[in-house]
């Protein structure tokens, strides 16, 4: 399993995907080739893990991506908890099928920080739910861009 460190991926090129992992949503994000903005893409419903698989490396191969960070779920005293075994998981699955660079980032707060942008924009909740999971992807996708230009 390539699990990279920070160090590792700054000697890297390319777009990023990030992925934040839920229980039933998988929301995605891609950052531009200069690795300055993340954007969100999409959120695929969890069906079965193998065609989840596919769609997440079909964006990951059309966006010519070169690692995957994906949102690791730390309590806030910094514990690692059920959720963080069930990424971990998915993450090693993942790599069962292609073995590609991955970087988990801390994701404590994100969904938090944009369903409350999304609620100061005064967002109806059937478009919160429609969109916080990918806007989740593109805010621990950005944070790691901001952290690596700094």
């Amino acid at each position: 399993m390539t699990i990279l460190t920070l160090e590792q991926l700054k000697e890297t090129r390319g777009p990023l995907l990030g992925i934040d992992p839920g229980s039933k949503t998988f929301g995605l994000a891609v950052s531009d080739a200069t690795r300055l903005i993340a954007t969100p893409v999409e959120t695929i419903r969890r069906k079965k893990f193998t065609p989840d698989a596919q769609k997440i490396f079909a964006l990951y191969d059309d966006r010519n991506c070169t690692a995957m960070i994906i949102g690791y779920p730390i309590n806030m005293d910094g514990s690692e908890g059920p959720r963080t075994q069930s990424v971990k998981d998915f993450a090693h699955n993942l790599q069962t099928l292609r073995d590609i660079p991955i970087l988990f980032w801390d994701e404590r707060l994100s969904t938090a920080a944009v369903t409350r942008t999304l609620l100061e924009f005064d967002t109806s909740r059937a478009k919160r739910a429609e969109n916080v999971d990918k806007l989740a992807a593109s805010y621990i996708l950005q944070g790691l861009l901001d952290r690596l230009r700094s």
